[in-house]
């Protein structure tokens, strides 16, 4: 089955995939918002310094990425993108266990995201893995839906 699974974290020489791979992913959500999502239109070159990126391999393949950053006492989850070919396969939710991960081993208080309203199907997946919905934010002709996740802390 298989070939191995495997993280590392991005450098600046990345920048370029991390774009393929997240336009590569969003590229189905186009129809549905009727534009390119925010992902689909940042500059990585950029994000990448000041972001911490995770990239996940299936052998030599980059098959999906993690955008994190501390903000105040959570860690935000500003990108989840898995390539198509690897989608529904459980590497978008190893991902966000990561970055729940990450925030417990910096001491903050749990991870939060925001996602597209017309994007239910990650809501209802982010609401699966324990997100709560915050509320929501309009942007002109969008809704962004804000959750959070606190961590459970150990006594």
């Amino acid at each position: 089955m298989g070939e191995p699974i495997s993280l590392r974290r991005a450098t600046s020489a990345d920048a370029d995939a991390i774009g393929v791979l997240t336009r590569e992913a969003y590229a189905k959500w186009v129809p549905l918002v009727g534009r390119k999502p925010l992902p689909m239109t940042v500059d990585y070159a950029e994000a990448v310094k000041g972001h911490r990126f995770d990239l996940l391999f299936v052998g030599q393949a980059l098959a999906a990425l993690i955008e994190t950053f501390p903000q105040g006492d959570e860690l935000m989850i500003e990108n989840v993108a898995v390539r198509p070919a690897f989608q529904k396969q459980g590497y978008g939710v190893r991902l966000l266990k990561l970055a729940e991960d990450l925030a417990g081993e910096a001491g903050l208080r749990g991870t939060r995201l925001y996602t597209n309203k017309l994007m239910d199907a990650n809501v209802k997946l982010y609401a699966a893995m324990g997100y709560v919905i915050e509320g929501e934010e309009t942007f002109g002709d969008r809704t962004a839906v804000h959750m959070t996740k606190p961590l459970a802390r150990q006594a």
